[in-house]
């Protein structure tokens, strides 16, 4: 059942994108008008310090691109991180990719990982994977990361709010090369080197107003911070105005325009893989807990599926089995053919005991690049050109003499040190 932190979530959601009605939901919105002007004020304030080197941000020696965006959600980060991480992974580099974990439980106890000398490393982060196995289920890792274990061998996914600490483990104990910030855009303790910035041709803007009254995350001028933007979710259309609009804010910056376009359906609980071509003229009960769930409903309407049933859950829902019961049986009370849910959210379906009366399968997403398949080789290239990393003694923050480092940048540092001698 929703808890009632996720029922607010959920009213507040209706209220942000003006779909909740009444005299409560116009004052709360005046409220949130307030607020995010506050709001605003303090995330420039940040963006100054860390741009005039006040506030101090880590350099590893390593190369770090971030992979996000200026709003909350929605974008189909997770596929382009994917893409991204395979691609370089194949082209030789040695890839971490570095995440929060979003709403992922904490351990029960610590978690225990050797190296290849056999040695038990403390204070590690929370380890998805290491490239070579999967630690973590995705309780404890976050769905997101999960997926992005589950998919990509050979590419190490560490889970930890301070990602200085997981990427110094990347770099010391898995020998990796290059470090993806998974949505790090906000995250400027740790310098970034290339800055790929997705925008949702959908809602290029969110709501247009900032957090907590709309869902931009920054004003649309940070996107002048992106080296390269990727224009997600374009239905195969031009987006030659939306082009246009970015370009007032970002003149110079590589624009990639993609699309995340449906593969296949694979069976939640038995691997079985369908063609998309079986979607067509059933009759679909629909199950997601994303950002937009809407956009993954069109896109089985547009494959051709009767889509008679929609629930939707706030995004990240760790489903229980009694809510999924009373839904699978509804969907066989309504002689549904199939349940449909997301691969994101596939990963938090609990096998029932008994078999469902419904078959259940994820839409299996991937990436398209539609235009400026150019500007993509030129992003790998760059990324792949960069060759051995700066030895340890030169990691420090721009601007700053070897003895005057960030406290916490040093503190870790000092931690692989001892462990090191």
């Amino acid at each position: 059942m929703k808890s009632r932190s996720e029922e607010f979530e959920e009213w507040g959601t209706e209220v942000i994108f003006g779909r909740a009605k009444g005299f409560r939901a116009a004052m709360m919105r005046m409220i949130l008008r307030g607020a995010s002007w506050l709001f605003r004020l303090v995330v420039l304030a940040r963006l100054y310090l860390f741009h005039s080197s006040i506030a101090r941000q880590a350099r590893l020696g390593m190369l770090v691109v971030s992979v996000g965006n200026i709003t909350v959600g929605g974008t189909g980060k997770t596929p382009v991180v994917e893409l991204l991480a395979r691609t370089l992974t194949r082209r030789g580099r040695k890839v971490a990719i570095l995440t929060r974990g979003y709403k992922s439980a904490e351990l029960d106890k610590p978690q225990e990982w050797r190296d290849k000398d056999g040695r038990l490393p403390e204070n590690l982060p929370k380890i998805a994977s290491d490239g070579k196995t999967r630690y973590l289920g995705p309780l404890h890792s976050g769905d997101e990361p999960f997926m992005l274990a589950k998919n990509l061998d050979g590419v190490a996914v560490l889970v930890d709010k301070n990602r200085i600490k997981s990427g110094i483990f990347a770099i010391e104990h898995l020998g990796c090369d290059t470090l993806l910030l998974d949505d790090g855009m906000q995250y400027l303790k740790l310098a970034h080197e290339l800055d790929i910035v997705l925008v949702d041709c959908g809602a290029p803007f969110g709501t247009g107003a900032m957090l907590p009254r709309g869902t931009l995350r920054e004003p649309r001028s940070s996107l002048a911070r992106a080296s390269y933007i990727i224009l997600t979710k374009c239905g195969g259309k031009p987006q030659d105005e939306l082009i246009s609009a970015i370009r007032k804010y970002n003149p110079v910056a590589d624009i990639i325009v993609s699309d995340h376009g449906p593969r296949y359906l694979e069976n939640v609980f038995t691997g079985e893989r369908l063609p998309l071509e079986a979607l067509r003229g059933k009759w679909v009960a629909c199950l997601s807990g994303i950002a937009r769930p809407e956009s993954f409903e069109n896109s089985l309407r547009s494959l051709g599926a009767h889509v008679e049933i929609c629930r939707r859950f706030p995004d990240h829902h760790w489903f229980e089995q009694t809510e999924l019961q009373e839904f699978y049986d509804r969907c066989a009370d309504r002689a549904m053919d199939m349940i449909v849910t997301t691969e994101k959210d596939a990963v938090r379906l609990e096998k029932p005991e008994e078999k469902p009366e419904v078959p259940i399968y994820f839409l299996r997403i991937e990436v398209e690049i539609y235009q400026g398949r150019e500007a993509w080789e030129r992003c790998v290239d760059r990324i792949c050109g960069i060759s051995e990393p700066r030895p340890q003694d030169e990691w420090m923050p721009p601007a700053c003499g070897k003895n005057d480092i960030s406290r916490e940048s040093a503190e870790i540092r000092r931690f692989y040190a001892e462990k090191a001698a």
